[in-house]
């Protein structure tokens, strides 16, 4: 059992939400994982609460008042939405029914996790209907209409002043680091595929702006990587990044489209590791929440999700898969793991090495934070030495292929 207090935030509707037959977001990923945590027994061990839907004055923190009474026109009436206004009505991003509704339980999840944590109610708080990070201040993008995480982070930010926001989604993180990239009050973190691959930004050159230059980081990343060549990119630059900006507390998104099998991803990692980021990040032991994000081979990301609930806990989950509603969508194994895909590996150890050297030297960059004592944990700290210093192109697009192109993958 988890030493740490854990927060768990759901609302039972946001999985009744449909984007459409052929969209491949499905809200419904939401209620399957949290069908395994209460039928593992997980939430026995949580402080559980249900999210209240985020106000119309919370949501203009970020958005933009015109585009939150947009959302709120088209929310019971889809056929009104104008494809020209704020990027919704595409294939990527639809007017469906309740999408105003849809995005207020999430950001008030997430905004919810960061008051539980800033009043000391929990360690960790844990929101899976949040991590939409592709949206805009006044755009859709990327399946996401409103930004939780932004709002949670600006949640935080009212008490903590430095808060450490890491995205393990196969997608760039671009909605929340472009929120960010003026200010070195949120230092945001991104592994991501880079590329010809959506969003297209990311490149390990953009690093802020202004006040923010050198407080966003990218870790872009090649197709096929497995779990040994990406866990050990992400603690080496992770461990650097905490132990140089010294966040009060850690925002994570746990994108699951970044495990094998996902139908808009192509990297090779498993739930476990997967999960190895999640418990890496935990064990620093400072206020953290844990959000959703991408994903789109439900079965799989309701499994990652329980099992890193799991690691939130401390608690080692049988491999064998409980009854719930939506058993048979685990067959035929009915296991909780999964071998990994066996696709090609592009990122080599150069490669590799190259792009922790150029972001560990980045971080020099960044004025230290002074504090009395060091117990960060020492992993990896050999390798560093051993880095080459890369020379990376400068390299910066927006131009994307749409979610859907099935090219966008194969490239």
């Amino acid at each position: 059992m988890s030493q740490r207090k854990v927060g768990y935030l759901y609302n039972n509707n946001i999985g009744s939400f449909y984007y459409g037959e052929q969209h491949p977001m499905k809200p419904i990923r939401i209620k399957m994982t949290h069908q395994l945590i209460v039928n593992y027994g997980l939430y026995k061990q949580m402080e559980v609460y249900e999210p209240h839907w985020a106000s119309n004055n919370e949501l203009t923190n970020f958005h933009s008042q015109a585009y939150i009474d947009y959302l709120e026109s088209i929310s019971t009436n889809p056929e009104r939405t104008n494809q020209m206004l704020y990027s919704v009505g595409d294939t990527d991003c639809p007017a469906f029914s309740g999408v105003l509704t849809f995005s207020q339980i999430s950001a008030g999840g997430s905004i919810d996790a960061a008051r539980l944590l800033t009043n000391n109610l929990c360690d960790l708080a844990i929101n899976w209907g949040g991590g939409l990070h592709h949206a805009k201040k006044v755009e859709a993008s990327g399946f996401c209409y409103v930004n939780d995480i932004v709002l949670g982070i600006l949640e935080l930010l009212k008490t903590y002043s430095r808060v450490l926001y890491i995205d393990i989604d196969v997608h760039h993180g671009d909605g929340v680091e472009e929120a960010f990239y003026l200010t070195n009050r949120c230092m945001t973190l991104s592994f991501h595929r880079f590329g010809d691959f959506f969003p297209g930004t990311g490149s390990i050159t953009d690093v802020g702006e202004e006040e923010g230059a050198h407080y966003a980081m990218n870790v872009p990343l090649k197709k096929g990587i497995d779990d040994e060549n990406y866990i050990r990119t992400f603690k080496i630059i992770t461990r650097e990044v905490i132990e140089r900006y010294r966040p009060n507390a850690i925002v994570m998104q746990c994108g699951a489209d970044s495990i094998s099998y996902d139908k808009l991803g192509d990297f090779c990692l498993t739930v476990k590791g997967h999960g190895e980021c999640v418990r890496y990040v935990k064990s620093f032991g400072l206020p953290m929440m844990l959000l959703g994000g991408g994903g789109y081979t439900i079965e799989n990301v309701s499994r990652c999700w329980t099992y890193e609930t799991g690691i939130a806990l401390d608690e080692d989950l049988p491999n064998e898969m409980p009854i719930t509603d939506y058993y048979t969508k685990y067959g035929p194994e009915y296991k909780l793991h999964q071998k990994p895909a066996n696709h090609p590996n592009l990122n080599e150890k150069k490669f590799l090495d190259e792009l922790i050297a150029y972001n560990i030297e980045s971080l020099k960059e960044l004025e230290a934070v002074p504090i009395a004592d060091n117990n960060l944990p020492k992993d990896y700290l050999e390798e560093l030495e051993q880095l080459p210093i890369a020379n990376l192109s400068k390299t910066r697009t927006r131009d994307h292929p749409s979610e859907f192109d099935d090219d966008a993958k194969d490239k």
